[in-house]
């Protein structure tokens, strides 16, 4: 006898064999392995999108502005709706987002959905996808969601610039039935480049940014601010939902002396709850802690950044305090259907991308995919591979140079399988990997929305000078 959640699965694998029903038997590779991983997939997520006829509209806005940000002094940004981080759009699974968005910058811009698997013309890449929305105009968004979980959205058009200037917000796809946490909290990790008037320094795409790990900023901000406390009572168990928005710097969180539990990563569920230490959060990553809290008033608990092995930064404290509470009691929701893939090395690789840097380009420096750059561009206009919905795929990565690449595919969802060829068992899927220096990662993705995505390095200095392609997914 099937439970519900059996159901529910057994419903989705249906779905895939209606959908891609040539899956196991077609795309050139039909290898024993290979057909084991398709049905390891079956179930993982929804393959389409399940509109209950309900549209949540919102306004954006973008335009420059000045707000009171870090430390509390006017800083002059560009912002959505007049704030940073931008407003914070909440929606449930099955409810359609409509976004009517109009730009009054002084540049033309777009709005990308990261994390989100939408219908193409919604990706908001540029040219690809769309037109730029030009200084002026409005362009309307509209898609229903597939996934539940936290996704950001920022602009696709001069992204080193226009993100470091402030344009950036969250986007939470809450369940249909959302856990009963005492309370659903949203940290936006942030890095500043002030110069010594406090403002925003205004030169982007520097050389030196360009031949290191991009923009690291010298103040480091959770929600805008420096002074981030989170007030809790004994009792609470509360749903903490974290995304670093930088240009370039990566954080590992320590919640240490805190009983912390990962559950979700770039919005999905694990398929367990595992301690969230030694995370790397690059930039474009999101993760979600479940966090319980059984003790009683005490000093505040500083919470850090331990990326630097030499150094920590403050990113903000956490304040119990007042009468104890009862703690909600439920099951984790950390329990998806993550496919094992303990197979996915034995499937030759389909392709192998190599990622490293020349001199050259309008910005000096030229960052590449094997060999091919897009300096000075943000819409690369041609495909650097082609896959089939509904085939199983692993992709290598050859980091051939120094510096750090957190890698993001557009459109799609994937399992780490290896580091420099030791297999790694990570219990979730991803939309980003930070790959390290003369470093060899090895990842597994079954494509399942048709349409062309851009993958590039989410350090956007990297990306500006090079560093991005185009992905098609063709239709079987």
């Amino acid at each position: 006898m099937l439970t519900p959640s059996g159901c529910a699965r057994a419903l989705v694998a249906a779905a895939f064999l209606l959908i891609f029903p040539s899956a196991c038997q077609s795309g050139g590779n039909k290898s024993p392995q290979v057909q084991r991983a398709l049905r390891e997939f079956e179930g993982a997520y929804p393959l389409e999108a399940r509109p209950l006829g309900t549209v949540r509209t919102f306004d954006l806005v973008a335009e420059p502005t000045e707000v009171p940000l870090i430390d509390g002094h006017r800083l002059r940004v560009w912002a959505y709706n007049g704030q940073v981080p931008g407003p914070q759009l909440r929606i449930r699974l099955g409810e359609t987002l409509r976004v009517r968005f109009t730009n009054r910058l002084p540049q033309e811009t777009t709005i990308h959905w990261h994390g989100v698997r939408l219908p193409n013309a919604m990706d908001g890449v540029p040219h690809a996808t769309q037109p730029p929305v030009q200084p002026g105009e409005t362009f309307v968004y509209e898609f229903t969601p597939k996934d539940a979980g936290t996704f950001w959205f920022h602009p696709h058009v001069r992204s080193s610039e226009q993100v470091e200037r402030g344009l950036y917000g969250v986007l939470i796809v809450e369940d249909v039935e959302p856990p009963p946490y005492s309370r659903d909290v949203v940290w936006v990790i942030d890095d500043w480049l002030l110069d010594e008037t406090r403002q925003i320094f205004p030169r982007f795409n520097t050389r030196h940014d360009l031949a290191h790990d991009g923009r690291w900023g010298n103040v480091i901000t959770v929600n805008g601010r420096t002074d981030e406390v989170l007030r809790v009572r004994p009792g609470e168990r509360i749903r903490l939902r974290l995304l670093n928005s930088s240009n370039g710097r990566v954080v590992t969180p320590d919640f240490s002396g805190l009983q912390a539990k990962l559950i979700a990563v770039d919005g999905l569920y694990l398929s367990a709850p595992i301690d969230p230490s030694g995370f790397e959060l690059a930039p474009g990553n999101r993760v979600d802690i479940d966090l319980t809290f059984n003790q009683l008033s005490g000093a505040p608990l500083r919470i850090v950044d331990r990326f630097h092995a030499r150094q920590s930064n403050h990113l903000a404290d956490i304040v119990i305090e007042g009468e104890p509470l009862d703690t909600p009691t439920f099951g984790s929701p950390a329990r998806a259907h993550v496919p094992a893939w303990k197979v996915g090395l034995e499937v030759p690789e389909h392709h192998t991308f190599r990622l490293n840097a020349r001199g050259g380009g309008p910005l000096g420096i030229e960052w590449t995919i094997d060999g091919l750059a897009f300096a000075g561009h943000a819409h690369p206009h041609a495909s650097g591979l082609t896959l089939k919905q509904g085939q199983f795929y692993r992709l290598r990565y050859v980091n051939e140079s120094a510096r750090l690449h957190p890698i993001h595919l557009h459109g799609m969802f994937f399992r780490l399988l290896a580091r420099d060829g030791v297999p790694v068992d990570e219990l979730f899927f991803r939309d980003t990997v930070l790959i390290h220096g003369r470093e060899e990662v090895d990842i597994a993705l079954v494509p399942t929305d048709a349409g062309s995505w851009m993958m590039h390095c989410h350090i956007l200095e990297h990306a500006e000078a090079g560093m991005m392609t185009m992905i098609d997914v063709k239709k079987e």
